[in-house]
């Protein structure tokens, strides 16, 4: 049987990463092995088999490696950036893929994919986006669930609101809780974007380039951002908070991990993937049968044939969103259970920071007059 096939780019996340992949690497010195980095050419990680659809419908697949670290990407010309994109969706071509996903920092260098769907034509390109988004949705709303926020009335910051993934979650939000702050580096696009959506949201909406100051009010914070290193700090977080963490390499401190009890963290983008055979012959980190949404979002397509460019660019399509997720529920992916600092977070877990986040609240309000001031010294 001749399955068709995906492609999905991958590349290291950490030094930790590239010693897991290339057991070879150890002992080796980070700047050798920056500099290996920067000569490997992209090549054939892995063949995913066994992605099998509850249609019935089977499909195969390949990961394939354009080995920099975050950083590495980010200090590349933007051209030399593009081009290593580009080189990996022609591996992909090669392999006989009729899609390929761009994932990581693949997606998010140069122009979100598509000049590497101008300069590929004969395969179809997506980001993963669309999926990425429904996705921190859905982990966002079943972590308010969990700490039994009232999501209505809630006040939700979005970290990377002006990048694809974190303005349409804004827009989403928007219109789900009382009100939305906006957060990211650039003061004059974070402006022009909140008067953009206001409009068409029923939340308040404010911005912000202080993260600090924007999360010690939040009960639901979504970060999606560029950086390689922490944003969300523990002594930032609101007793009760749900931070959905979007991005990787991870955007909250593990700090948090061990310092805060009364949080609740979660990454927002793993999905169980359909298939009782399924293998995809390379560790990244999570559970068997578990994929990034991003990942998923090209498995979804291959099994549609829908091979046309998806998820691109800087501007997300709310409909595709809405869609993919729908597509998603027909084949059988799923949210898949609930992880935080790489780690599965359990249901003992989940009710240990309910009953501290309870805690804490009632100890701060014990803290106020009923004027709502801080009476000194209680």
């Amino acid at each position: 049987m001749n399955l068709r096939k995906f492609g999905f780019l991958v590349h290291p996340l950490s030094y930790e990463d590239v010693i897991r992949y290339e057991p070879g690497a150890v002992g080796k010195g980070k700047p050798l092995i920056r500099k290996i980095l920067e000569w490997m050419p992209a090549y054939r990680v892995s063949d995913i088999v066994g992605v099998r659809s509850i249609t019935g419908k089977e499909v195969s697949g390949h990961f394939i490696a354009v080995p920099l670290l975050p950083d590495q990407w980010l200090e590349l010309p933007r051209a030399e950036a593009v081009q290593r994109v580009i080189n990996g969706a022609k591996v992909a071509i090669e392999l006989g893929c009729d899609i390929v996903g761009l994932g990581g920092f693949t997606a998010v260098v140069g122009d979100g994919g598509v000049t590497v769907a101008e300069e590929c034509p004969s395969i179809a390109v997506t980001t993963g986006n669309s999926y990425t988004i429904a996705a921190a949705m859905q982990s966002l709303f079943r972590g308010a669930k969990e700490l039994k926020i009232r999501v209505s009335s809630a006040h939700a910051v979005v970290i990377g609101a002006t990048g694809s993934i974190g303005s349409a979650c804004s827009q989403i939000l928007g219109n789900r809780v009382a009100k939305v702050t906006l957060v990211a580096r650039n003061a004059t696009r974070l402006k022009n974007l909140t008067h953009a959506m206001q409009p068409h949201v029923s939340a308040q909406l404010d911005w912000t380039v202080d993260i600090r100051a924007a999360v010690r009010s939040a009960d639901l914070i979504l970060t999606a951002t560029a950086s390689t290193s922490s944003v969300v700090e523990p002594e930032d977080l609101r007793p009760g908070a749900v931070v959905c963490e979007v991005s990787l390499p991870h955007d909250v401190s593990r700090r948090v991990a061990s310092e805060r009890d009364d949080v609740l963290v979660t990454e927002g983008g793993n999905i169980l993937v359909p298939g009782k055979k399924l293998n995809f012959n390379f560790d990244f980190g999570l559970p068997p049968r578990t994929a990034l949404a991003c990942m998923a979002e090209t498995m979804i397509l291959t099994l549609e044939e829908r091979f046309v460019n998806y998820s691109l660019g800087r501007g997300i399509n709310l409909d595709k969103v809405l869609e993919i997720e729908r597509l998603a529920e027909k084949h059988g992916f799923k949210l898949a259970g609930m992880r935080a600092f790489d780690k599965a977070v359990t249901e003992e877990q989940i009710a240990r920071i309910r009953k501290r986040a309870r805690a804490a609240r009632a100890l701060a309000a014990r803290r106020r007059s009923p004027g709502g001031i801080v009476v000194q010294g209680t």
